[in-house]
């Protein structure tokens, strides 16, 4: 009697682990020389070139999200991320310069890609395209967000939305 419950009970517990089909993400990124960015660490010392583990991952996932949040179902993103300049610089001169990017009006994120849009497997849309934020020092939130890519992330929402959400919107009327 309780080797049935047990099966049964062991093959809940591995459907729970098995991912839904329907929440596949929409959205592939690929980093392109990614030893050659400007400035894409968090964590190395300096003005090293570069972009780190923790920096693809976030902006990988992200870019996920927002492929979930605004993309239909039928259509398939893919990236090519080329270079990326982080929001602030270090300021070697001044004391703990490597644990703190200071953040300036000339400072702001760029974030430089290709990305090709898929319906149904059929090239809907290519581009290259030079995402920036000028503005990122006065986006509401700033200053009470602890992420480190806040800025990043912030510009890329609004960037996808623009480039995706709105056609779609745009497209119903």
């Amino acid at each position: 009697m309780r080797l049935p419950v047990a099966c049964t009970s062991i093959v809940l517990l591995a459907l729970c682990f098995v991912p839904l089909a329907g929440a596949a993400s929409s959205v592939e990124v690929d980093f392109i020389n990614p030893d050659k960015f400007r400035d894409a660490s968090l964590d190395s010392p300096g003005y090293e070139r570069g972009a780190d583990a923790y920096v693809m991952k976030e902006l990988r996932n992200y870019f996920e999200k927002l492929g979930q949040r605004y993309l239909p179902p039928d259509e398939q993103l893919q990236i090519e991320i080329r270079d990326i300049d982080l929001a602030g610089r270090y300021e070697p001169w001044r004391q703990n310069a490597y644990e703190v990017r200071f953040m300036r009006d000339i400072t702001w994120p760029s974030i430089d890609l290709h990305y090709v849009l898929k319906q149904n497997g059929q090239v809907v849309s290519q581009a290259d395209a030079r995402v920036i934020d000028q503005m990122y020092l006065q986006r509401p939130g700033r200053t009470y967000s602890n992420d480190r890519l806040y800025s990043e992330k912030a510009m890329l929402s609004d960037w996808f939305r623009r480039q995706f959400a709105d056609q779609h919107q745009s497209g119903l009327n």
